[in-house]
């Protein structure tokens, strides 16, 4: 070239990013320096970005550095870049510095730190920058739902859509799934229908993504007829979406269902993943279906890994056939870690196997000095079996060690609202009314196992 400039330079680094070739980039950034050509906001942006791919955080800053002696961190195309580097390469304090040197950060350079927060799971000081954000658009807003929703805040996810609603924000095609996800983890099959709706609505046709998502939703809240109906109206379907429909039958328990689907996947030469002979096992695991879980086993060996064999274990050990899983447990090509041994004892636990499921305890114990569900499965297989001084032991271990049993909890979704108990709840407002019903439902048991109370109630 007669003339070479910071455009076609960068132009250059850009193609070479494009490609997927950032060390050429890097080496051609290292030429344009030592041709005394000045690099601009857009020759960092792309820079930066290749040292994020690269995962090199030493090159980063090394990026940053020069940006600080041209002047161009306080550019907010480059501060964000440089604090996007940092969000996803080093941590927090280093983005929130980036950050604070930007002039004027726009809605990129809050979303970035947005989502830094919610990595580290600091999830109310996100939600104050948010609040804080001069202005949010749809990207702002699917980075906190989803940032919600993967960090097990579901309840909120559900409401920053809602309020996303209520603010004028029409929702993009990546929103919807994370609300999705939300709804299902908390079972809000109503909220989940208007999200749905909603998704009709503003976008027409529905996305792969997000009509795997769908299946998902309805699989979970235990509706497989709206799972199928979504399903058939797809007019693409990948391996996620017979997967989404195979697993939603095996954990409605309806063996029969997921076994027909991967029939008729089989028949359309879709060939099975991992995750289809994973949804198998669990549907054989519900029903107590041992050969078919064996023939699913052997059928493609290819595809087993940990979780499959983990499954067996659960299978076995489920069955009452604790020979056969032991001999799994021996034959492993790998260490046994925490979870198979807890599907070991949880069958001990029904089948009243002490003497196994202590040795299975003892090994999660080595394992995970602080499992909870280890102490809590053995004693209350010494409980059902009747042996109160072993009872007592156990949970004498539990207090000197300090450890706590998790309260369970479960939810039902009643006009629209999600109410939450957990075990021994004394917080809800409807407290008083639900235990006076509880009482009086255990009272006419007791009296007489052939009425039927809830008629009379």
């Amino acid at each position: 070239m007669p003339k070479r400039d910071v455009e076609s330079a960068t132009a250059m680094i850009g193609h070479f990013a494009k490609q997927n070739q950032h060390r050429e980039a890097i080496l051609c950034f290292l030429r344009m320096l030592h041709l005394n050509i000045r690099p601009n906001e857009y020759t960092f942006g792309t820079l930066l970005h290749s040292s994020v791919v690269l995962k090199d955080l030493h090159l980063g800053k090394q990026f940053h550095a020069y940006a600080k002696k041209f002047n161009l961190n306080s550019n907010v195309f480059v501060g964000s870049a440089i604090s996007d580097l940092y969000v996803k390469l080093s941590n927090l304090e280093d983005a929130l510095r980036a950050f604070q040197d930007i002039h004027n950060p726009n809605v990129v350079s809050y979303t970035t730190l947005i989502h830094g927060y919610i990595k580290e799971e600091r999830f109310d000081e996100a939600v104050v920058i948010f609040r804080s954000m001069p202005e949010r658009n749809v990207v702002s807003w699917n980075t906190v739902i989803s940032g919600c929703s993967q960090i097990g805040k579901n309840e909120e996810a559900v409401n920053f859509f809602v309020e996303m609603l209520r603010e004028g924000v029409i929702p993009s095609q990546s929103t919807y799934p994370c609300a999705m996800i939300a709804a299902a983890n908390i079972g809000a099959l109503a909220m989940g229908k208007s999200i749905h709706a909603c998704a009709v609505k503003f976008l027409g046709e529905l996305g792969l993504f997000l009509a795997n998502s769908l299946i998902s939703f309805y699989a979970k809240c235990g509706s497989m007829e709206d799972s199928l109906l979504v399903f058939h109206k797809m007019r693409e379907r990948n391996i996620v979406s017979w997967n989404a429909l195979i697993c939603g039958y095996a954990q409605n328990g309806e063996a029969n269902g997921a076994i027909e689907m991967y029939q008729k996947m089989k028949l359309m030469n879709i060939n099975p993943n991992s995750i289809t002979l994973l949804g198998l096992l669990l549907a054989c695991n519900h029903a107590g279906l041992i050969n078919e879980g064996y023939k699913y086993f052997n059928e493609d060996r290819s595809l087993v890994k940990a979780e499959h064999y983990a499954c067996m274990i659960d299978l076995l050990s489920r069955s009452g056939r604790f020979q056969e899983a032991q001999r799994f447990l021996r034959d492993l090509p790998f260490d046994p870690g925490v979870g198979f041994w807890k599907a070991l004892l949880g069958g001990c636990q029904i089948h009243l196997n002490l003497e196994l499921g202590e040795i299975a305890a003892k090994k999660i114990l080595e394992l995970d000095p602080r499992d909870v569900s280890s102490y809590v499965m053995l004693s209350n297989a010494h409980s059902a079996a009747g042996r109160w001084q072993n009872v007592l032991d156990v949970r004498q271990k539990m207090r000197e060690k300090g450890l706590r049993r998790i309260p369970g909890s479960s939810w039902i979704e009643i006009g629209s609202k999600v109410h939450v108990f957990v075990t021994g709840d004394k917080r809800h407002r409807y407290k008083d009314e639900i235990y006076m019903a509880l009482g009086y439902f255990i009272e006419h048991v007791m009296d007489s196992q052939d009425a039927d109370p809830v008629m009379e109630f």
